[in-house]
């Protein structure tokens, strides 16, 4: 179902600040806004804990590194 609403023009000003591009939707800055703000997965969490810990020990590559070490 589509609806219409009403907002002012500092809130239409503020979604135009934030979208990306002039074909994005008012409903597409919306929905990423509500996204941004949603807790993180426990998946998610472990995986960033886990990058953190592969990067205060080391295990870490540039893309240069990892161009040289593949033959690129």
């Amino acid at each position: 179902m589509v609806t219409t609403i009403q907002v002012s023009e500092r809130l239409i000003t503020l979604l135009k600040e934030r979208k990306f591009s002039d074909s994005e939707t008012y409903e597409d800055v919306i929905l990423d806004m509500i996204e941004d703000s949603q807790e993180l997965s426990e998946e998610t969490k472990r995986h960033i804990a886990k990058s953190e810990l592969d990067i205060k020990l080391g295990r870490i590559y540039t893309h240069e590194q990892v161009k040289k070490k593949l033959g690129l």
